[in-house]
Parts: C-alpha cells; structure tokens; sequence
C-alpha cells in the first residue's frame, strides 16, 4: 500500500464516527475500557435496575385478581377470572393465570406486588400520563427522565435502552449526563469502518490492532489512537459475549425474550452498566380483550422468569431489580365490545432477591370507584424514591422535586 494510501487510512481512523453502532455507543465503549472495573474488582457489583414499560395501559384487575370479591364477577361477567383458574397469592388474591412464572417467583419470595399504584387527578390520555411516568412529574413541558437524571448521580455507569425495530428512545432516559445507546443486539457493537471495500478495512483493522501494541507518545493523535484501539478492544469483547453465551435457563423465543437475554449478557459482563429500559406492549385492550391480555402476560412472565433464574444462577440474585410499569390500569368495568377502556391505577410489579415479597398496600375498592376507575393509594413516586434511595444511591428528592415516603417493597 503507497503511504498516500495508507496516510489517507489512518486519518480516516480519527473521525468521530469511526467505531460503534450508532445511537451513542462510541462513546460507551471507549469510556468502558477506560474506566470500568474488572467484574471481580470493587465497584463492578453495584446493584441495577431492570425497567419493563407495560405499554398502552395494562388492566391490573385482571392482572392481580380479586377472585372471592362478589363486586368482580359483576363488572367483569365475561372477562373475569375464576378461582380455579388464578394462581392464588392469597384467600382473596391471585395471578392472572397467564403468569405462572410469577407464581413461581412469589414461592421464591423475589416477587413483591404493589397494589394500587396511581397518582393524583389521573390523566387517561397514553401520551400525556406516559409521559407523567417517565419524567415523574406532573408539571407539562419537562424534557428530563427519572432515570435519565439519576444517571448524572451514577458517573460512569453504562446504561442502556434494549429497544424493538422503530422504537424511539424513552423519555424517561433524556437528561443522561451521556447519551444513553439504543440497541437490539450485540452485532450492533461493531467495528464501523470508513473505508469503502474490504481490503482497505482489512487495512484500517490492522493499524487499529498495530496502534493497540505500539507505546506511542504524547499528542492529540496517540490520544485519539489509542480511544480508537479500546474501543476496538470492547467491541471485540462484545462480540464474545455474544458467541460464547449459555443461558443457565432458557428463555422464550419472543421479542422481550430475546432483549431480557441481551441484558443477561451485558450484566454478566461486567461492565459496570447500571440501568436497562425495556417496553413490552401493547396493552391498549379496548376489545376482545381475553386472548390478548394472556398472551401478553404469557410473554412477560416467561420471559422476565427466564432472566431471573438466569441472572441469578450467575450470582447476582441480590444485584438485580426488575420494575413494571404502565401508564394506567383499565376501568373496573368491562365494556360492550368485551374489553375495558382507559382506567387509572395498577398494580406495579418488583422482582429481585432484596424485595419484601407478597402484596404491598391494600387492593383497591371496588365499590368505591372514582368516576368508574379503581382509586389509588400508593403515588407511583413513593415507588421511585425507594427505588432511587435505597437501591440506587441517588437522591429521590432531587430528581423528584421532593420528598416521598418510601413504598415498602424492599425487606428491612
């Protein structure tokens, strides 16, 4: 190769856009080799957290039933579940009976329900309480995330956004000191090469690696080869991650399956990452509800159940915390077209090795409905302060803008 040629290859190598997948994850790598511990050093166990939007509105009353309440049978006379059909939490209470895996998980006592979960003056529009959710406030017009400023108490921490074809990148993850990355798979961690046919990339792979065992100096160039060659480095760790994995439990070969799994590697890595984001849905069940509540509840026991078990098989059954949540439950009473409308508070669900588990807070009435829609007692923001508090690390009131109680979904 002339050295015009190979001048022309290595300048090519210092352009920003040179190594990753796109959507930030440039800078996760480089930062990565740079700064994160080795999994068996001091600060690579930190806990993390596990969140699973249930989007467009999961019906919590027939996602944890109360099967021996008379008022049930009457608001739902084609949509309600028997007690012989539920997996039984208790005398009054059971699980829908597509989410064997949680029943299984509550006999393990890593499963923790809280009932009733909601916020004042309840807005039923998808956008706007979803948005409510994410920034965990009511105030219209905020552009940071609850998650998204946690990250700016976590220096360092990866996170990510394990996302389906299309999706955008959740408001509740914008305030991040850095851009969090979107991905789908591991094969989005790759080297991106500028150069146009393969011999060249050949070429530009081998300065890389060349750059990688050379000292060097000091100067903006070094600095930039040697980022180049971390970067390198991570991205080829990552692609064994992948090749190498053996899932100690199988997970269901399902879309939410299959981001669970990635998250798995990811955690097992040790890469210090901290928060994942994942939304499963869609769960706006204005019609012929039945078959389509079960099998999306199939899908999302089956596939957090196989990431526990999996994680946990690897020794992080104590580091891990899994949190559902959708914008809004569904009204009390089913409709004409055998489905249920927009409705107001839910149950949220937490899985992990420190949680209290069983229910948390009473269910709510159903004979005291507000305007049709179960009351909440639980604000969804005492569920964030404990969770930022206890188990991030971070402080609740600022992200917040003030002070909640904690929920109590984690053992003394």
């Amino acid at each position: 190769m002339t050295a015009n040629r190979r001048d022309f290859l290595k300048a090519s190598l210092a352009g920003v856009g040179l190594i990753g997948a796109g959507s930030g994850a440039p800078l996760f790598l480089s930062r990565t080799a740079a700064a994160v511990p080795a999994a068996d050093k001091a600060g690579a166990k930190d806990t993390i957290l596990v969140v699973i939007e249930l989007t467009g509105g999961n019906d919590g009353l027939n996602t944890v039933v109360p099967f021996n309440d008379p008022e049930y049978a009457k608001l739902r006379p084609t949509l309600r579940q028997t007690p012989a059909q539920v997996k039984k939490i208790n005398d009054q209470l059971g699980l829908h009976p597509s989410l064997a895996g949680f029943a299984e998980l509550l006999q393990d006592n890593v499963l923790c329900i809280v009932q009733g979960v909601g916020y004042p003056n309840p807005n039923q529009s998808h956008f706007r309480s979803m948005d409510i959710w994410q920034t965990a406030s009511l105030n219209e017009n905020v552009s940071e995330g609850w998650l998204g400023k946690a990250l700016k108490g976590l220096p360092g921490a990866p996170s990510f956004h394990l996302k389906s074809n299309n999706e955008a990148s959740p408001l509740a993850l914008e305030g991040a000191p850095v851009r969090v990355p979107s991905i789908a798979t591991l094969e989005e961690f790759q080297l991106q090469l500028a150069a146009a046919s393969g011999a060249d990339k050949k070429e530009q792979r081998d300065i890389i690696e060349s750059a990688a065992r050379s000292n060097g100096g000091p100067g903006l160039l070094d600095f930039v080869q040697r980022t180049a060659s971390n970067t390198y480095a991570s991205s080829r760790r990552l692609q064994e991650i992948g090749k190498n994995y053996q899932p100690q439990t199988p997970y269901p070969n399902t879309p939410l399956g299959g981001r669970l799994k990635l998250a798995a590697q990811l955690i097992d890595a040790g890469l210090g990452a901290r928060l994942f984001y994942v939304a499963h849905g869609n769960f706006d069940t204005h019609a012929t509800q039945a078959p389509t509540h079960a099998n999306l509840l199939a899908q999302l026991s089956q596939a957090v159940t196989a990431f526990f078990k999996d994680i946990a098989a690897r020794g992080h059954r104590d580091r891990v915390l899994v949190m559902t949540f959708s914008e809004f439950g569904r009204r009390a009473k089913e409709n004409g077209s055998r489905g249920t409308d927009h409705g107001s508070a839910a149950p949220m669900f937490l899985i992990g090795g420190k949680v209290k588990p069983g229910p948390v807070g009473e269910h709510p009435s159903l004979t005291q409905l507000e305007f049709g829609n179960l009351k909440h007692h639980t604000d969804f923001r005492q569920v964030y302060a404990a969770i930022l508090d206890r188990w991030l690390g971070v402080s609740s009131k600022d992200i917040l803008g003030a002070e909640f109680s904690h929920a109590a979904i984690f053992k003394s």
